[in-house]
C-alpha cells in the first residue's frame, strides 16, 4: 500500500498525485457526473480514485496516467450505478451553437429548437456509442485509450464512434437541424 509520506518516496508520491489532481480532477468529475447524473456523488468517485493513485504500489506514469484514472473513475463510477440503479440520462450535453453577432429572437428560437433536436438525437444512440462519443471528442482520447478506459477493443472503439456519427448526422441531416448552423460538441 502507499508509502510513508515523509518519506522521500512519499514526497515523490505527492507530487505525482498533486500533478494528476491539478491535470485531471476536474474533467474526471465531469466524466464520472455523466456516468452518474450526480455532480457529488461524482466528485466522491474522483476523490476515491484519486486515493487509490495514492495507495497504488507501481502507479502508472507518463500518458499512461490519465487512461488510468479515467479507467479506474468508470469502473467505481460502474459499480456505484449498478448498486443504485440508476440509468445516465444525457441531460447535460455540450452543445456549440455558431451564431452571427446581431441575431435576432427569431435566429435564436431557431438555434433553440436545434439545439433540443441534437438532444434528442444524442439520447437516441445507446449507452456505449454515447460513452465514446464523449471520451473521444469531450475528453480528446485516442481510440486506443478509449478502448483501454472502457474494456472494449480498438476496433470495437471505431466501429461504435462510426456508427454512432453515421447516426447523428442522418438524424440531424433528417430533422434539419444540420442545415441550421449547430455542431454538436458531446
Amino acid at each position: 500500500m502507499g508509502g510513508d509520506p515523509e518519506s522521500p518516496a512519499g514526497d515523490a508520491r505527492s507530487s505525482v498525485v498533486q500533478s494528476a489532481l491539478e491535470r485531471y480532477q476536474g474533467p474526471l468529475v465531469r466524466y464520472v457526473a455523466r456516468i452518474l447524473a450526480d455532480v457529488d456523488r461524482s466528485a466522491d468517485v474522483v476523490q476515491e480514485t484519486f486515493l487509490r493513485l495514492w495507495a497504488s504500489d507501481h502507479p502508472p506514469a507518463g500518458p499512461a496516467l490519465g487512461q488510468w484514472l479515467y479507467t479506474v473513475a468508470r469502473n467505481l463510477a460502474l459499480d456505484v450505478r449498478r448498486k443504485e440503479r440508476r440509468m445516465n440520462p444525457l441531460s447535460e450535453v455540450q452543445l456549440a451553437v455558431t451564431a452571427d453577432v446581431g441575431d435576432g429572437p427569431d435566429a435564436q428560437a431557431e438555434r433553440d429548437e436545434s439545439v433540443q433536436l441534437a438532444l434528442e438525437a444524442l439520447k437516441s444512440l445507446s449507452e456505449n456509442q454515447q460513452e465514446v462519443v464523449r471520451l473521444k471528442f469531450q475528453h480528446h482520447f485516442s481510440y486506443k485509450e478509449i478502448a483501454g478506459i472502457t474494456g472494449l477493443s480498438v476496433t470495437n472503439v471505431g466501429f461504435l464512434l462510426h456508427t454512432a456519427l453515421k447516426k447523428l448526422r442522418q438524424q440531424m441531416t433528417h430533422d434539419g437541424t444540420a442545415e441550421r448552423g449547430l455542431r454538436v460538441q458531446p
